[in-house]
């Protein structure tokens, strides 16, 4: 990929990521308030936001080591959120379909990353 495909991919992802974790903080507005629910939202809404978050400091990396780091740490917080959002549809704290649409987005995040990662460690 060149170079300019290569930052033009990044910054794609960092959109994808923005609306996924808008669409976290528009989900936390949908929870009861019951002890479980407000573990689990608060748990969900830390972790997605970060994610978005963490990407935003990884495209600020001073080199391909700092980047690939920043990443890592993308990549667990896509994970967490990725289980915090199995734990809702399991639970059913939330029977709306909006859950599961996230965890499917969730999963795609966590494909991509991975391989974006993948990508940066065989440079």
């Amino acid at each position: 990929m060149e170079n300019n495909n290569w930052i033009n991919y990044k910054v794609e992802i960092r959109e994808r990521l923005r609306r996924f974790a808008l669409d976290i903080l528009e989900l936390s507005e949908k929870f009861p308030k019951t002890t479980r629910a407000n573990v689990v939202n608060y748990q969900l809404t830390k972790s997605g936001t970060s994610m978005y978050a963490n990407y935003r400091a990884a495209m600020r990396a001073r080199s391909k080591a700092e980047f690939f780091s920043k990443l890592s740490i993308v990549i667990e917080e896509t994970d967490e959120t990725e289980m915090w959002l199995d734990l809702v549809i399991s639970s059913k704290i939330i029977s709306s379909e909006k859950p599961r649409e996230l965890h499917k987005e969730c999963l795609e995040l966590l494909k991509i990353l991975s391989h974006m990662r993948k990508r940066v460690s065989s440079k």
